[in-house]
């Protein structure tokens, strides 16, 4: 049976969403680092949900792809003016969401996921977590021709297969 991700689906079609993916695009257009495109949120996505599967987490699809699609979509504003991008995706996120008709419990827990994916905490909500390591997790460092000259430290670095 085929689960229909309408709300995800939205997102993506979102005119201001669509707009945010290609300002980070221009301004990414010489980077030799990971880029924040929708390869990368849809990485984050499908290594999140599986790992909400392989941890029996009790959390719902489509919040999971939406954080997921969401979490870095402020990374233009960071380029533009310095506001730290998980602020300006968090902000971004929210008006979003309310557009695709997400629940207002369902935008806060999604927000404050997106806040929370840049830093590992033990206080981090469960959405939160699963955001962080799935980006972290997304990462192919271990093929990566700009790996010695990436500011990740070793530990942040992929360098084995894991998903």
């Amino acid at each position: 049976m085929e689960l229909q991700m309408e709300r995800v689906t939205n997102i993506i079609k979102n005119e201001e969403y669509k707009q945010c993916v290609k300002s980070i695009k221009m301004h990414e257009k010489k980077r030799k680092f990971c880029k924040h495109n929708k390869k990368h949120f849809f990485d984050v996505a499908r290594i999140a949900y599986i790992l909400k599967l392989e941890r029996n987490l009790n959390l719902d699809k489509e919040v999971i792809y939406a954080a997921a699609l969401l979490h870095d979509i402020g990374k233009f504003l960071q380029y533009e003016s310095g506001i730290p991008h998980d602020l300006a995706s968090a902000e971004i996120a929210a008006e979003i969401l309310k557009q695709c008709k997400f629940k207002e419990e369902e935008i806060s827990e999604i927000v404050t996921a997106i806040k929370e994916h840049r830093k590992k905490d033990d206080k981090n909500s469960l959405l939160g977590k699963i955001i962080y390591d799935s980006d972290k997790l997304s990462r192919n460092c271990f093929s990566c021709n700009a790996k010695e000259k990436c500011n990740w430290n070793d530990e942040k670095k992929n360098l084995e297969v894991k998903y």
